[in-house]
């Protein structure tokens, strides 16, 4: 018997069956024979999809510290690792406009 361990789409390489998938869907949008889902069939598969990966404890584990990294980094990118990037983020205004809108403000009028 031949061997055919090296024939065939399932022994490619993951990028290239992304990419010949890929050409399929977008001709079967072309043609008009591509499985349009519902919001019901969407809803349905996400939560499948979520009850899936839920199972893997590990998994969310990392994803909580994730978003616990987030939370405390007052969402900066993780690119910026200043030690003075604090002072650098706009995130609710500089500390000047701050200080500008202090004044402004009508509960800081003297009567």
């Amino acid at each position: 018997m031949a061997d055919t361990s090296k024939r065939g789409f399932a022994s490619m390489d993951e990028d290239k069956q992304r990419e010949i998938a890929s050409k399929g869907g977008q001709a079967a949008h072309e043609k008009g024979t591509a499985h349009e889902f519902t919001s019901e069939e969407a809803r349905e598969a996400g939560q499948k999809g979520g009850e899936a990966v839920s199972q893997d404890r590990e998994h969310m584990a990392e994803i909580g510290r994730e978003g616990g990294k987030s939370s405390h980094t007052g969402h900066r990118s993780e690119d910026n690792d200043d030690a003075d990037s604090e002072e650098k983020s706009t995130r609710g205004g500089t500390p000047e406009q701050h200080a500008n809108a202090g004044r402004q403000s009508h509960k800081n009028k003297k009567k």
